[in-house]
């Protein structure tokens, strides 16, 4: 809330963030549900690597956040995973690569990939093999915010890809084989 008050008080135009009427569509939609597909696939790819060579320790964090019950569930798929996709996609991509790049001149280009790393790192607690992944899909976020300039589209494949991982390895215990070293 404070992030987006001090949008309005700075007068921060709404397309800086990719939230202009004109970036709101059914096309959007469809284009970040692609893609969030195309992300699950590679994330799954990656963590599949990382248990490989003992890396990945987003599996134990996950079933530790796994709900329980059908309203947990509810709660995660409805409430939890879109306030964090719209949270990390507001500030990631609209605030650090969309309005600076808007307010200074600096390359969306250099913004995307200086944002990517602080989203791989911002989620360390996924291990090493996990700042790396999420850091590498938070740029394909942030190139896909740069050329559609749609918060809208990467705020759907983010969402998409944290709630499919649920899901899929929690709600229906689905684990792919992983060769481990």
């Amino acid at each position: 809330m404070l992030l987006l008050a001090g949008a309005w008080y700075a007068e921060i135009p709404a397309w800086a963030f990719g939230v202009a009427a004109e970036t709101v569509t059914l096309g959007g939609v469809a284009l970040g549900a692609g893609l969030g597909l195309a992300l699950y696939a590679a994330n799954e790819a990656g963590a599949a690597a990382g248990a490989r060579f003992g890396l990945g320790e987003g599996d134990r964090l996950r079933s530790a956040l796994a709900p329980d019950s059908a309203v947990g569930w509810a709660a995660l798929l409805f409430v939890v995973l879109p306030v964090i996709a719209g949270f990390e996609e507001l500030l990631f991509r609209g605030a650090l690569v969309g309005v600076l790049a808007a307010g200074y001149d600096v390359s969306p280009w250099v913004l995307a990939l200086l944002s990517s790393v602080a989203f791989g790192v911002g989620h360390g607690a996924q291990g090493r093999i996990g700042i790396l992944v999420t850091g590498a899909l938070g740029f394909v976020l942030a190139a896909a915010f740069v050329a559609t300039g749609s918060l809208l589209v990467v705020f759907v494949a983010h969402y998409l890809v944290n709630a499919l991982e649920f899901v899929v390895h929690e709600g229906l215990d689905v684990e792919w084989p992983r060769e481990t070293a």
